[in-house]
């Protein structure tokens, strides 16, 4: 019979095998436990001269009743049913057209995904290039600084993410989770996603995963087509959503599309507003990211064990609270892996982290961003788009040619001339360029900001004396909403499901991937599949 045991500690130099600890923590002989499947595994460094692995395990026991009752009773196990996923509810209302997907990124993959396995045909317009190309374009940029505003960082198959360190943590209490992961792994992702408590795929493993996906979804009837942008929305005042317009040229009837264009679509936010659909301005962060030796880090995290083979390079999570009232935190850590150009639009510059899957750069990097409020820029919905955009302009003009104003955050702490001396080389390819911060960030954010280093640097000893500053990171999240009821459709425009990211509603890739999943299970919910 099948049990779930629940940390299980064991030592990091320990020998036991899991059936060996299980058994020992139960006071059972080990050949009571037919198998042993791991569920989750997390690494406890709080007391870093006794570091240990925390387990949750699910063990097939071989106990009789007395064995059963006396575990129970004390809590060491518990009876295992694993949640299945439950079935959609089919609507009836005809599709005028075939579905559409807008947005390849985590959103528009399980959003494609969920509606082609269930006989809807979805055709899922993509604005920026297939893989292939997209990976060699993003790769000329960082070599020459030439940005194709069609295919980068942002946009292309697989989404933002794509260029990252590919994390899947998310704080979203939803039994969707698993299947998420799950499905993810069957696409080519790392199998130990399914159960390290945080999961990360790694830039070179997520474009396997996404390659699985795409297959997937046109295995199961759905069409993909690159390079093809939602340039208008025709929408009625009473029957919503009737068409959208592709490129500028061509007009596709439908009356049912879920947008996952993700937080870098400026232009299609501003084609949704002047349509009037009901959008809201919301918090985001802003700030720069911050480089460090990961030899640094895992020393700081690890102690003695820094180097020990089991751990991996280190991460960490640090969060300030200022007396202005704003936080400052650090946010998309990425253990061994590096800085990188991430711009979308010709002019202005932003930055961003990314990691392989092994994390052997030897450079930890993570943003370090200040909360931002409606009340910080410009009213309106568009508001903090234009704020964005006015500080991604000044970092741009402050270096020239995508490379990037950088400070030690020594020198920012210190209020000297900003330099570049850190003991480390950086990654970021384009090129730094010494600059005081101060002049491309806000008073608001660099006042916190240097509060929250000096409070760093007690925590993490090393973190501000020899960090690299880069700036800047201002697309950690959507700047606004894209406002849905419960249905999962616009509050004024029936017929459109904003999703994911880009529609406020989700900050990573697993959270979109849900949040996809659950605006396709809206849609079915409304209409009938294309073919029963």
């Amino acid at each position: 019979m099948l049990f779930r045991m629940n940390n299980l500690r064991i030592g990091l130099e320990s020998r036991h095998t899991l059936q060996e600890a299980a058994a020992r923590h139960l006071g059972i002989n080990p050949q009571k436990i037919r198998s042993v499947t791991l569920l989750k595994k997390a690494i406890d460094a709080r007391r870093r001269k006794n570091i240990t692995f925390v387990y949750h395990l699910l063990l097939d026991l071989e106990l009789t009743c007395g064995e059963r009752s006396r575990l129970e009773k004390k809590q060491l196990i518990q009876p295992y049913k694993k949640a299945r996923l439950p079935k959609p509810k089919i609507g009836s209302e005809t599709l005028h057209g075939r579905p559409l997907v807008v947005g390849l990124g985590p959103a528009g993959l399980m959003a494609a995904l969920e509606l082609a396995e269930n006989g809807y045909r979805p055709l899922v317009v993509e604005r920026g290039r297939d893989l292939a190309h997209r990976v060699k374009d993003v790769e000329t940029f960082w070599k020459t600084g030439k940005l194709d505003p069609v295919s980068n960082v942002q946009f292309g198959a697989g989404g933002a993410g794509t260029f990252s360190d590919g994390k899947l943590t998310t704080r979203v209490n939803d039994p969707i989770v698993g299947y998420i992961l799950e499905t993810f792994a069957a696409a080519g992702a790392p199998k130990e996603i399914l159960y390290e408590q945080k999961p990360h795929v790694g830039t070179d493993r997520l474009r396997i995963m996404v390659t699985g996906l795409i297959h997937r979804i046109k295995k199961a009837g759905g069409e993909i087509r690159y390079e093809t942008q939602v340039t208008d929305f025709h929408l009625d005042p009473e029957k919503g959503l009737l068409a959208v317009t592709l490129n500028g040229q061509e007009r596709i009837e439908t009356n049912g599309v879920i947008l996952c264009c993700g937080h870098s679509a400026r232009d299609t936010y501003e084609v949704l507003y002047s349509r009037g659909v009901h959008m809201e301005a919301k918090a985001f962060a802003v700030g720069v990211r911050i480089e460090h030796s990961q030899d640094l880090i895992n020393k700081a995290q690890y102690g003695p064990f820094a180097a020990h083979p089991k751990l991996g390079a280190a991460d960490y999570a640090l969060i300030y609270h200022d007396a202005s009232g704003r936080a400052v935190y650090s946010f998309c850590m990425c253990p061994g892996g590096e800085v990188v150009a991430s711009s979308s639009e010709i002019g202005g510059l932003v930055v961003n982290g990314m990691s392989p899957y092994k994390r052997d750069t030897g450079r930890a990097n993570s943003a370090l961003v200040v909360a931002v409020t409606p009340n910080d820029f410009p009213e309106g919905p568009l508001g903090g788009m234009a704020f964005q955009r006015r500080y991604e302009a000044l970092v741009y003009k402050a270096a020239g040619a995508y490379r990037a104003p950088a400070q030690s955050s020594r020198s920012f702490v210190e209020h000297t001339a900003p330099d570049l001396s850190v003991p480390f080389k950086t990654t970021y390819r384009r090129g730094l360029v010494p600059c005081d911060l101060r002049k491309v960030l806000p008073d608001f954010v660099t006042g916190p900001l240097e509060n929250g280093l000096r409070d760093f640097e007690r925590r993490l000893p090393g973190f501000s004396r020899e960090g690299l500053m880069i700036g800047v990171e201002t697309r950690t999240s959507a700047p606004l909403r894209i406002v849905r009821g419960e249905d999962g459709q616009s509050l004024n425009c029936r017929g459109l499901y904003p999703c994911g990211e880009g529609a406020g509603y989700a900050g990573g890739i697993t959270s979109a991937a849900m949040d996809g999943f659950h605006e396709a299970r809206h849609f079915m919910a409304r209409f009938a599949p294309t073919v029963v």
